[in-house]
């Protein structure tokens, strides 16, 4: 580490910071899904509105892991805290630009287009956002308390995307409908840039940095280190899907198919999300006393088991059974998370451990995580099945539970240096 380092405290704010943005801006999108499927991609058959605008949200996470190899290799061959200042820096311009934005009714097929490339813009900067904050924040902490100061980078993540919902809820409750479409959505994306020029700041001026690793390169970490990059990028699946059910896809089902409000949707999504800022601590306290391995077998177990039972909840119609089974994919995130968090890095190679992780976090988050939306509705629409996505939830769970049990080692107590 750097001759001067810097206090704890000063190091977990640099590095919750950006992921603060970063999740807002994407949150944002999640939430409002309904309206950009009438605003840029309308059409006769709502289901095809909703799969389009759900296909935009899944384009910036299918570039994440280009974005995260990029900004891994910065990270790893120029240095953690210049990665993550370009990172909030190209969050900032895409910010500002979905501002702004015009519709479909304004400028016809170019709104989807300049839609989408926003969405790129935005999956690139994320790609490295996550990934470079935990190995900055794992860098910096004391060997005992991985788990504790790590899971700060996911929680600026998760309260990013509280203050989006508590942003769509306070917006849904004091403007009309009509309002909202109008230019209600627009507000919350302009004042995302205050949290982004925070950020900027916090970061340019944290001088200490991590010694980079010298001549780390993608292939490097595909060709030397594929066991340790297949193995997180499987670690990873479980709860990127979890995350995404949870606190984006949810939110549309329990209006298309529960019938319940877009305010009332909103509502429980916040006070779910809230108390998983609660449950980040505790789980990663745990697991830095007890290990990585059981939190991990614990949370994908529940997701295995409980996929169908909690879309059956969900479907209820009754808002204290959704909430039931909101609040338990948020404790199996809440169990995932507290324990891959600190594994993530625990199990990378030094020589690749930005550009590796970036690679292995961004494909299960990209490719299983980010999709889920857009799976989940096709498998409604598709089938008229309205648990089927619940198959999906226990289909994640499984595959994490597979490697954790029998390809995984536990990596709490090893020295960071020697893994």
């Amino acid at each position: 580490m750097g001759a001067q380092q810097p206090p704890l405290w000063r190091v977990i704010l640099a590095g919750l910071i950006g992921n603060v943005m970063e999740w807002y801006d994407f949150a944002l999108y999640g939430y409002f899904v309904g309206i950009f499927s009438d605003q840029f991609f309308p059409s006769s058959d709502p289901n095809a509105s909703l799969i389009a605008a759900f296909g935009a949200f899944a384009a910036g996470f299918l570039v994440r892991p280009l974005g995260g190899v990029v900004l891994g290799r910065i990270g790893d061959r120029v240095g953690r805290r210049q990665a993550l200042t370009l990172s909030v820096m190209a969050m900032a311009l895409a910010t500002v630009l979905m501002a702004i934005l015009p519709t479909y009714q304004q400028v016809g097929l170019w709104a989807p287009v300049a839609l989408v490339l926003l969405r790129i813009l935005q999956g690139l900067s994320a790609g490295g956002e996550y990934t470079t904050s935990i190995v900055f924040l794992a860098e910096h902490a004391p060997a005992n308390r991985r788990g504790l100061v790590t899971i700060w980078g996911l929680w600026g993540s998760v309260l990013g995307m509280l203050l989006g919902s508590a942003a769509g809820t306070l917006l849904s409750s004091s403007l009309s409908a009509a309002q909202m479409h109008s230019w209600g959505w627009r507000l919350p994306f302009a004042l995302g840039l205050m949290v982004a020029l925070t950020g900027f700041v916090l970061r340019r001026g944290l001088n200490s940095e991590t010694p980079p690793a010298a001549g780390s390169r993608p292939v490097q970490a595909l060709a030397h280190h594929s066991g340790a990059v297949l193995r997180v990028l499987l670690l990873n699946v479980a709860s990127s899907v979890a995350f995404y059910t949870a606190f984006v896809y949810v939110i549309t089902y329990i209006q298309s198919e529960a019938g319940q409000s877009e305010s009332v949707a909103l509502a429980l999504n916040t006070r779910v999300m809230g108390l998983l800022l609660i449950f980040y601590p505790i789980a990663a306290w745990v697991s830095d006393r007890l290990g990585r391995k059981p939190l991990i077998i614990a949370g994908s177990l529940l997701l295995l088991l409980a996929g169908l039972p909690i879309f059956e909840l969900l479907h209820s119609g009754n808002p204290t059974w959704i909430s039931r089974g909101e609040m338990l994919l948020m404790l199996a995130v809440a169990l995932l998370a507290g324990a891959k968090n600190p594994a993530n890095v625990e199990l990378m190679p030094q020589a690749v451990r930005c550009t590796g992780l970036a690679l292995a976090f961004n494909v299960a988050e990209g490719y299983f995580g980010g999709t889920t939306p857009l799976i989940a509705s096709w498998l409604v629409s598709s089938s008229g099945n309205p648990l089927l996505p619940g198959y999906w939830v226990a289909f994640a769970g499984a595959i994490t539970l597979i490697t954790a049990l029998w390809f995984t080692p536990e990596s709490c107590r090893l020295p960071l240096q020697r893994l």
